[in-house]
Parts: C-alpha cells; structure tokens; sequence
C-alpha cells in the first residue's frame, strides 16, 4: 500500500504534501529534520492520510494535492477518505 498524506506545521500552519509506504515513519522523518524542506518548520502533525494500491496511483494523487488550495485541503481532511478520522 502507498499513503498520500498532509502535515501541517505546528511552528508556522503551513502545509506539506507527500507520498509514502509508511506515513508514521515518514513523519518521524520530518519531524527529527530529516528533509530539507520541512526542517525549518518542525515539529510537524498529520492532518491527512489516504490509501492507494499503487505507487503510480499515489504519485498522481500526490501530484494534484500540491497544486490544491488551503480551503480545498480543509475540505478533504473531513472527508471519508482520511483514514485519520474516528
């Protein structure tokens, strides 16, 4: 399985977009500094996860999410498809 998901900086509110096979890992990994982008930001919290089949799958999700818009991100982490949610 591949996971799309949205962190949130808790230093500035601020979003990223990314794709992983272990979304708790790859948090850990933003959050200890691990990535460029997000290190000036941490600590970071997850926002968003979703599942997809494929890599292929998950990279065009991916995709489109990093061109979406902050109300539209709001949205979906409401939405059914957030494997976070209750």
């Amino acid at each position: 399985m591949f996971y799309v998901y949205v962190i949130q900086s808790t230093k500035d509110g601020s979003l990223y977009k990314g794709f992983s096979e272990d979304y708790l890992k790859r948090l850990e990994a933003h959050n200890n500094g691990e990535s460029k982008y997000t290190s000036t930001k941490m600590p970071w919290k997850l926002l968003y996860v979703e599942v997809h089949v494929t890599k292929r799958e998950a990279l065009i999700r991916e995709r489109k999410l990093k061109k979406a818009n902050n109300k539209y991100i709001q949205w979906l982490v409401q939405q059914d498809s957030n494997i976070l949610r209750p």
